[in-house]
């Protein structure tokens, strides 16, 4: 990721957050229980919403979003452990998580299908995955617009992908459905998931 977008991402996503992202945060969020591992955390926007969790580890691959984060660890009502990893390679042991969080995320991680296998190494057996994502539509045309614009948005926005089927991508890796909960015609999608 590069030095801009870091720097200005919560201005950036203000008013998505207050429209529609901070609901669908804490719809998703109030779910996690027990050791939790959150992927791709940012600058900590879905630390507020953890209010059940046992404790919450972190991992951002971006220094200037882990640094970002600090205030909302300090403001969070769990305890939480931030540390700079990348999804694709996690540090941690098999087995080690009851569920697993991440929003935003799968757009912008380059190899989504590396990423869920960790995921599926590092969640225990039976474990949760809670994802809240953009994706790509269902409808033609729309997803070809999606594929078109995408190679300018990713060099605009670090990598973001418009295009990406995460709920495909999370079927794919073997993990099973529970519920996917569409916003914005489904441009938006909240997806629970078990190991």
């Amino acid at each position: 990721m590069g030095k801009v977008i870091p720097e200005i991402y919560d201005a950036l996503m203000a008013p998505l957050e207050r429209i529609k992202f901070r609901s669908i945060r804490q719809f998703l969020i109030q779910k996690a229980e027990g050791k939790v591992l959150e992927i791709g955390s940012g600058t900590g926007l879905n630390f507020p919403y953890y209010t059940k969790a046992e404790a919450v580890t972190a991992v951002e691959p971006n220094p200037v979003m882990l640094r970002k984060s600090i205030k909302r660890i300090k403001a969070a009502q769990v305890p939480i452990e931030a540390i700079q990893a990348d999804a694709q390679k996690l540090p941690f042991s098999d087995d080690s998580f009851d569920m697993i969080v991440g929003t935003l995320v799968f757009c912008t991680i380059p190899h989504p299908d590396i990423a869920l296998k960790e995921l599926r190494r590092v969640l225990k057996a039976h474990g949760t995955l809670l994802v809240f994502e953009h994706v790509r539509l269902d409808q033609p045309t729309a997803a070809k617009m999606q594929k078109w614009v995408t190679p300018v948005w990713k060099r605009m926005c670090d990598g973001c992908h418009l295009d990406r089927n995460t709920l495909a991508n999370i079927k794919n890796s073997g993990m099973t459905i529970e519920q996917v909960h569409k916003y914005n015609s489904g441009l938006f999608l909240a997806i629970q998931a078990k190991n």
